[in-house]
């Protein structure tokens, strides 16, 4: 087994394995190869750890890094860094290969000054690493309450003390907009699709939550999800948002807000804690803005 950089004769190798590694995993399909495709062209991108590994020849596992921001308080902002996605292929998962290369490329982000990481996974996998939940250290995640404690939001200080050499005693992190690019120009994403062998997007379990990217309601079946211009599933919207590829109100966010507001009896069905109209109000328009419809 070896790991070594990333070259331009690995990439489409590398881009298949990620879609193959990730693939309904946390959620139908994936977008995590086409990130990857777009990033190393983006100037978060880290070409010195970018790192690949092989074993008997065949690349196995793959890992890149980036740039990233913490938002202190008062608006100013420190740079970090985060990572992935990394990825195993699927015959080499759960046989310790994705922490070998996990250790092996913080390491190497050591030497080359990162001293601190923020990122979104699993503690179960990534405490073994050296990594536990951001809040511990003050970090918030921007699209949870400063006071939530997030569960798949981790931290690692790569150099003890970093933070307090750097002034920061409590800051924000929101990831690198770079991840975002297959919501952002879904129609490239879809062209880049197709040109991989096709395969069948499904809600397993395990998966993250999925949300209508125009209403918020929860999708954790066919069902409940709407329809593209040819009556394929649309994994993105929920049956009462978008048909036929068309939304079925044009609307803003504002009035999207306001008719959703109507169902707070619904949704406290589900709450540990009931809201009232004022509470889902506002919890909307601080979760709306992330949608999908209304980032574009």
């Amino acid at each position: 087994m070896i790991i070594r950089l990333e070259t331009p004769a690995d990439y489409a190798k590398v881009e298949n394995l990620t879609r193959e590694a990730f693939w309904n995993v946390y959620r139908p399909g994936c977008t995590e190869h086409y990130v990857l495709n777009q990033y190393r062209s983006n100037p978060d991108f880290i070409p010195e750890l970018d790192f690949v590994m092989e074993e008997d020849g065949c690349i196995i596992g793959h890992i890149m890094f980036s740039k990233a921001e913490l938002i202190l308080p008062d608006g100013t902002r420190k740079p970090s860094w985060t990572f992935g996605p990394i990825c195993i292929h699927p015959d080499y998962k759960r046989k310790g290969y994705g922490l070998k290369l996990l250790e092996y490329a913080l390491g190497k982000a050591r030497e080359r000054g990162v001293g601190f990481l923020c990122m979104e996974g699993n503690i179960d996998f990534y405490k073994h690493a050296g990594f536990d939940r951001a809040c511990k250290l003050n970090i918030h995640y921007h699209s949870e309450p400063a006071d939530a404690e997030v569960p798949y939001f981790l931290a690692q200080e790569l150099i003890p003390g970093w933070l307090k050499d750097n002034g920061i005693v409590e800051a924000t992190y929101c990831p690198p907009k770079g991840y975002f690019v297959a919501d952002e120009r879904p129609d490239a994403f879809e062209a880049y699709e197709a040109t991989f062998p096709s395969k069948v997007k499904d809600f397993v379990p395990g998966q993250l939550p999925q949300f209508c990217q125009s209403c918020g309601m929860p999708l954790t079946r066919k069902e409940d999800c709407g329809t593209n211009a040819d009556g394929s599933v649309n994994y993105d919207y929920c049956q009462y948002c978008c048909q036929g590829g068309k939304f079925l109100q044009e609307c803003t966010m504002d009035e999207m807000i306001e008719h959703c507001a109507r169902f707070v009896d619904e949704v406290n069905k589900n709450m540990p804690v009931p809201m009232t109209r004022e509470q889902y109000v506002q919890m909307m328009r601080g979760f709306f803005p992330m949608l999908k419809r209304w980032r574009i």
